[in-house]
């Protein structure tokens, strides 16, 4: 049993097997939180919101399923909860003060946690803060557990969480807007781009259609990835074995952590396994980079498209959102965009350092888990934000100039494309060649060599038939020149 505590004016101190320290008199952390703020003042960072409520859903299912077994008493499992639930509702967030970049595996943050909730479920049965009387946080708190399986299953939690309820519905949504958008412009024809060069007509439709499919599998991906987050270790103890647990404690636990998180979670095959392993993370965080590598690229299409307004394409607007220049008057930039370029670097970075530190596990243990965490729930959470910034105050405001499309899309040199099976590959060569250097069209070219009538040549360069093909989004339509 700890030793009454000791106070003077604001502090309170503690001890532990390697001596004696001071603690603030009325924080909920503890003396293991205070070695790890002094032996780890790297980055400042800590670990995400998401992370300190999935390890709580953690700690609130095993006094929970220890209750039920008998091997917790009533009143304490009662006040653990209790402390739980305060936390998951976003109580005591700066009572966790473990940096990012510390002790391997999560140790410091896990018995931050451990702390907290012993000293808050002191408090609620009439206790001292820094006591443990009542309630310990190695004893009770921590009861049949260990890091090495707390921690990982937290991992997964937290992940799961937030991809269901922060990405995939703002990648859905944004998903939809480009298909509302692929209707909206299906009759719109513009010149394509092949080489950032002249190539075949297409619609504008046709174009953001194909952006709504891309991230439509990208989210089918992510999915699937997700899945093997659902599979924990919660229940392996110390090395996988269980040691320390009380039989069936380990599915009462999942089966409270699938209750309280709405996820279907299950035991995982093997416990070893799931604590040695970061494969699931790494699944996870490949989608992401996939992700981030299609949104990267249309991104820079959307950019390159509403370039100028009056010395690029300009072939779209994008709503303005701020002042493009503390210089140039009047100017607007593709701002949203700049951002998730800026968002789709930083993910990619991210995974390359869960990637790397996944491939850091020794035996029964992978001692990287807290960047890997740290880095993968940023992922999502930055993914997710930019997700629902960009459909909501770029895409979804996106304005197409007709008349600009129409004007590209009957200069294009790939017109030249549906003269080839007609002309033969030579002469449509030479045809696209005297246009590019005479500064004519296409079918200015033509009709002056009288290869056909000119009825004929209406036909042959009918953009609204060249852009129809089964896949496309709908028939453009026989439209009016602007």
């Amino acid at each position: 049993m700890a030793k009454k505590r000791r106070t003077k004016g604001n502090i309170r101190w503690e001890r532990d097997f390697l001596g004696e320290l001071t603690v603030p008199a009325d924080a909920y952390y503890g003396i293991q939180a205070v070695r790890a703020a002094n032996n780890f003042p790297i980055s400042g960072l800590r670990a995400r919101p998401v992370m300190i409520r999935a390890l709580a859903l953690i700690k609130k299912s095993a006094a929970l399923a220890n209750k039920e077994l008998g091997s917790l008493e009533n009143k304490k499992a009662s006040a653990i909860v209790k402390a739980c639930e305060e936390i998951v509702q976003g109580r005591f967030a700066d009572q966790f003060i473990v940096d990012v970049f510390q002790m391997g595996a999560g140790t410091s943050l896990h018995m931050n946690m451990n702390e907290v909730i012993a000293n808050r479920a002191g408090k609620i049965l009439g206790g001292e803060l820094g006591t443990y009387r009542l309630v310990h946080p190695n004893d009770h708190v921590n009861m049949g557990q260990s890091t090495n399986d707390v921690y990982p299953t937290a991992m997964r939690l937290a992940a799961a969480m937030l991809l269901r309820d922060h990405l995939l519905p703002h990648l859905e949504d944004m998903e939809e807007a480009f298909l509302i958008k692929a209707r909206e412009f299906r009759r719109i024809v513009k010149s394509g781009r092949t080489h950032l060069q002249d190539a075949a007509p297409i619609t504008l439709g046709q174009e953001f259609r194909a952006y709504g499919k891309a991230l439509k599998k990208c989210r089918s991906f992510i999915e699937k990835a997700s899945r093997s987050l659902l599979e924990l270790g919660i229940g392996g103890s110390a090395v996988g074995t269980g040691l320390n647990t009380t039989p069936g404690y380990q599915k009462l636990v999942v089966r409270h952590l699938a209750l309280l998180t709405g996820l279907p979670v299950t035991s995982a095959e093997d416990l070893r396994e799931a604590m040695q392993s970061m494969r699931p993370f790494l699944e996870v965080s490949a989608a992401l980079r996939n992700l981030a590598g299609e949104l990267n690229r249309i991104a820079n299409d959307l950019r390159l498209l509403a370039s100028g307004p009056r010395t690029g394409l300009g072939e779209i607007s994008l709503p303005a959102v701020a002042p493009g220049s503390s210089i140039m008057p009047g100017k607007v930039n593709p701002s949203m965009l700049e951002m998730m370029n800026m968002v789709c670097y930083q993910v990619m970075g991210c995974d390359l350092t869960v990637s790397a530190a996944s491939q850091a596990g020794q035996f029964e243990l992978n001692v990287m888990m807290p960047v890997i965490s740290f880095s993968l729930n940023l992922m999502i959470e930055i993914l997710g934000s930019a997700l629902l910034q960009v459909t909501r105050r770029c895409i979804e405001g996106i304005k197409p100039d007709i008349e600009r499309c129409r004007e590209y899309a009957e200069k294009t040199l790939g017109l030249v494309t549906v003269l080839s099976p007609r002309i033969g590959y030579a002469l449509a060569s030479e045809i696209a060649r005297e246009a590019a250097a005479t500064k004519k069209t296409l079918r200015e070219v033509f009709e002056e060599k009288g290869i056909r009538s000119r009825d004929k040549d209406e036909e042959l360069f009918d953009l609204e038939r060249m852009t129809a093909s089964p896949s496309s989004a709908g028939r453009p339509g026989k439209t009016r020149k602007p």
